[in-house]
């Protein structure tokens, strides 16, 4: 499951890069002649010619990418300790929260009011432990997920540019989160920026799990199998 976290902050970073890569192109246009003017605007500041309409999904072409899934599964090892941690946590309010639900009837009121007060303690306890996992997980995915992205833009609007494309549309986020309703894979160029990607990076693929290759994981943020949902003692 994508974190959402990491979800805003890479829609963010997409729109910031692409936007000073245009800059950047408008800006090295030559205005003057002048020696050396011929050669000082890079491929990126040639004007589109394109008149077809594509889409990519940038959080699979970058996550998806060799240098995207060494990176995503080194901080998914990195961050393992941590979901440990946050299981055992876990599972000690679980046990705390089946005594209150099959002993309040039996305990008596200080006792009572003490468990719940443990509980209630070790709740907050986790559910900040869990938010600042999150957090930091998210920051550093992101980190990774702007660091590709830097590379990786210049390539996307070569790709556009070379195969006639005059608009590229981010498919990222469902719709109805985003405007996009639908599109058909003739139009996508996820797996080719992917492929393009991976030979300008030079990164091997990843080793495949052993029993077969396997799908590459999105990135999942710190949590109890999924994103944990805070929860309440029962009351009494």
């Amino acid at each position: 499951m994508k974190s959402k976290f990491v979800s805003i902050l890479l829609a963010v970073a997409a729109t910031f890069t692409f936007s000073a890569l245009a800059q950047t192109g408008s800006a090295a246009t030559p205005s003057t002649s002048g020696p050396g003017a011929a050669t000082s605007a890079p491929a990126t500041s040639v004007p589109s010619t394109g008149t077809k309409v594509g889409t990519i999904n940038i959080q699979d072409a970058i996550f998806a990418s060799n240098e995207g899934r060494r990176d995503g599964e080194a901080l998914q090892k990195k961050f393992e300790p941590k979901q440990a941690e946050l299981k055992g946590q876990n599972d000690e309010l679980e046990a705390l929260k089946k005594q209150l639900s099959t002993q309040q009837d039996k305990l008596n009121e200080e006792a009572l009011a003490n468990l719940k007060k443990q509980i209630e303690s070790k709740q907050k306890v986790f559910d900040r432990a869990v938010q600042d996992a999150q957090e930091d997980y998210g920051n550093q995915n992101q980190e990774i997920a702007g660091r590709i992205l830097q590379k990786m833009a210049p390539l996307i609007v070569k790709y556009s540019q070379d195969n006639g494309f005059g608009i590229i549309v981010d498919t990222s986020k469902p719709w109805p989160q985003s405007n996009v309703l639908w599109w058909g894979e003739a139009v996508d160029i996820t797996k080719a920026v992917i492929e393009a990607y991976n030979v300008q990076s030079g990164v091997p693929a990843p080793a495949a799990p052993a029993g077969g290759t396997a799908k590459p994981a999105a990135p999942r943020a710190p949590g109890v199998g999924t994103t944990p949902k805070p929860t309440t003692p029962p009351s009494k």
